[in-house]
């Protein structure tokens, strides 16, 4: 079953604990462009990498991240995001949480620091 939009904007808004310029930030970082499935188009970049830069672009528009604020062509990607982090979330344990491993760099480049304190 398919979730409705207000669950993928709610859970989305909630997993993606970085802020845009946190984000920015850390894309510029060589463990974020060397984390990750490499693309298909022989670009370098990987899924995750490229999907921040959209993460970042939606968090720019929307800083507060207001439920109303985004765009429906964002929903997809939201979706995307929701997904990847759920899944990686239960599925790494610790690993997650070792700052020089491959999931939590992974996971940053999908806007979700699994260090951050709230």
């Amino acid at each position: 079953m398919v979730k409705d939009t207000s669950t993928v904007i709610r859970e989305f808004n909630e997993l993606v604990n970085m802020t845009a310029t946190e984000l920015e930030d850390g894309l510029t970082t060589s463990a974020s462009t060397s984390s990750g499935w490499a693309k298909d188009d022989g670009s370098g970049e990987s899924i995750g990498h490229e999907s921040g830069r959209y993460i970042v672009e939606m968090l720019s528009k929307n800083p507060e991240r207001d439920p109303q604020g985004y765009e429906e062509g964002d929903i997809p990607h939201m979706r995307k995001v929701v997904a990847y982090c759920k899944r990686h979330l239960a599925q790494e344990g610790e690993a997650k949480k070792d700052a020089e491993g491959r999931s939590y760099k992974s996971l940053k480049n999908w806007g979700h620091d699994a260090l951050k304190k709230e």
